[in-house]
């Protein structure tokens, strides 16, 4: 627990200045995590099987290129060179003829890879996107994620015993579900209307938030299925007593996804 509670005051610390100052910093910062996070995504699969350096490689320079040449507008539309599709998936499945055993590198692997690729990338440069639209609003979104964990795990804690699914999160309940997503929202939805827009909707944002916080929790189910289906705990232990990068923002890389969707309705 002192592990846990000193690696946690350690973020927080390094994300403050990171999120108030944003801009230049801010993309840097989300890079790094983008980076590590394909890593883990990645390597938690070395156990079983692992890819060949070379694509990894390839992995990692497909992530850098979309991160830094596409330009996600306010309006979520996108201006991206058609180039850099075309050539990620290309340069993931040719590979595929180059090696003469089908275990080293196949259809299952490139695929994997290339979700992979897609999902941290696009969801951390949008979460630059947020932050550029305003500090508000991007605190809004993590705190949907960090109320929601939090009290689903109090609650589950305190009240939990019918399993939500335990065949991917043996200790998540339905109790813990109900009472994440009702706290996530309430509190969240307060400061959405208190501190970003007082005019809107109460019922709107308040369904927004609900949906959200939904989401959040089967991203994290999500990322839970892929540790279960390769037999690892944590995805790494990057952050000591709370495992990788992929396991702190599972939901809130679902969630920055969902928000694209809604955005332009609030």
């Amino acid at each position: 627990m002192k592990t846990r509670l000193i690696s946690a005051i350690v973020v927080i610390l390094l994300a403050i200045p990171v999120f108030l100052y944003g801009g230049i910093i801010f993309k840097i910062a989300f890079y790094v995590i983008a980076m590590l996070g394909l890593r883990e995504y990645l390597n938690v699969r070395a156990k079983r099987k692992d890819f060949p350096i070379f694509i990894k490689l390839i992995a990692y320079l497909c992530l850098t290129l979309i991160y830094f040449t596409f330009n996600i507008k306010q309006n979520m539309a996108i201006d991206a060179d058609i180039r850099y599709i075309t050539g990620l998936l290309l340069i993931m499945f040719v590979p595929m003829l180059l090696y003469k055993e089908k275990n080293e590198y196949n259809i299952n692997d490139a695929c994997y890879v290339i979700s992979g690729v897609l999902l941290v990338s696009i969801s951390m440069l949008l979460a630059t996107v947020y932050r550029n639209i305003g500090l508000s609003l991007i605190i809004y979104l993590f705190l949907v994620t960090v109320l929601t964990d939090t009290f689903a795990y109090l609650t589950g804690m305190l009240i939990g015993k019918h399993k939500l699914l335990e065949s991917i999160s043996p200790n998540k309940t339905w109790e813990g579900f109900i009472g994440g997503s009702v706290m996530g929202t309430f509190v969240s939805a307060m400061f959405y209307i208190t501190v970003i827009n007082p005019q809107i909707s109460l019922s709107l944002i308040i369904f927004t938030t609900l949906l959200l916080s939904i989401i959040g929790q089967l991203g994290d189910l999500f990322f839970s299925a892929i540790k279960r289906y390769y037999k690892v705990k944590d995805f790494s232990n990057i952050m000591p007593g709370h495992g990788g990068i992929l396991d702190r923002l599972d939901s809130i890389i679902f969630v920055i996804l969902a928000y694209s969707l809604i955005i332009t309705i609030l």
